[in-house]
């Protein structure tokens, strides 16, 4: 069967394409492995009607009303290749199912790439976070670290000041943290601390101390961390799909990549890492879908 469009990607970006789409008469099919980015998350939030709502819960409800539409259909396998061929997109699955669509909404998604930090993973989605718009409100007034191990943290560190006052940085040893930024944040009382970090201590994903390789030893509650993106698939390479200059594959407004056929949503394009905002962009992606389609048939 030759579908009228492939989504690839289960998160709010493909989930939204998907639904439009089926919507729009097309026959669609949403490839979706289950690894979304926030899966270590319990609550998701800035989504209206669905603040604080389980990442697991947020996808079944969007399934169901996925499958009302006998036009999506769902495999929920891995892709591990797309090849284009003179009139259409060939998709393969990691268990070597071969699909065939005229076009592509690539909805694959960033992963994060925390510090190499002993005890990271066990607090990260707990009581350490990367957002402060997705998590500041849970964390507000509590005594917090921002671990700066990354370069360009400042903006990210005034932000958080928003939701504390009681914020400690620590660059973990790295030149995160510019001397004019040092200033700016002494002047407002944030101390920075430039020791590397031996680990992180806690109980049952909650924080409790920072311990440095030096031996000293820093009380936070909770905190956030600065960390770095990449593209979770590698079909924007392989596609030879131009980029945004900041990882991101470059779109126009309505999702559509430099390639013809091949369009973009959510975080793998750049746009803001939020739900409703990547939800919105799988919406345009679709919406260019639907017209460039009315546009050559009508």
């Amino acid at each position: 069967m030759l579908y009228d469009c492939a989504v690839i990607g289960g998160g709010p970006a493909g989930l939204n394409a998907a639904l439009i789409l089926g919507r729009g008469r097309k026959e669609v099919i949403l490839f979706d492995d289950d690894t979304p980015r926030n899966a270590v998350t319990r609550e998701s939030h800035n989504f209206i009607t669905r603040d604080g709502i389980h990442p697991a819960e947020f996808k079944k409800a969007a399934y169901e009303d996925l499958n009302k539409y006998p036009t999506i259909s769902v495999q929920r396998n891995q892709v591990v290749d797309i090849v284009q061929t003179a009139s259409y997109f060939q998709i393969q699955t990691e268990i070597g199912q071969v699909f065939e669509a005229q076009r592509i909404v690539l909805a694959t998604g960033l992963k994060d790439i925390l510090p190499e930090i002993e005890g990271i993973h066990q607090f990260y989605g707990k009581s350490l976070f990367g957002c402060p718009y997705c998590d500041g409100w849970e964390l507000k007034d509590l005594p917090l670290v921002y671990i700066a191990a990354y370069p360009h943290a400042f903006n990210s560190v005034k932000m958080v000041s928003n939701w504390s006052k009681d914020i400690v940085v620590c660059t973990n040893g790295q030149a995160s943290i510019s001397p004019q930024a040092k200033t700016i944040l002494s002047q407002k009382n944030i101390p920075v601390v430039e020791d590397e970090i031996l680990r992180l201590q806690g109980e049952d994903g909650q924080l409790k101390s920072i311990q440095f390789k030096n031996g000293k030893e820093l009380s936070r509650e909770a905190g956030f961390i600065s960390h770095k993106l990449q593209q979770a698939s590698p079909f924007a390479g392989r596609l030879e799909l131009e980029s945004n200059g900041m990882g991101g594959i470059r779109i126009d407004p309505y999702g559509r990549t430099s390639r013809k056929g091949v369009y973009a949503a959510g975080d793998c394009a750049g746009g803001m890492p939020q739900q409703i905002v990547a939800a919105a962009e799988g919406s345009k992606a679709a919406v260019s879908v639907l017209s460039d389609y009315v546009a050559e048939n009508f």
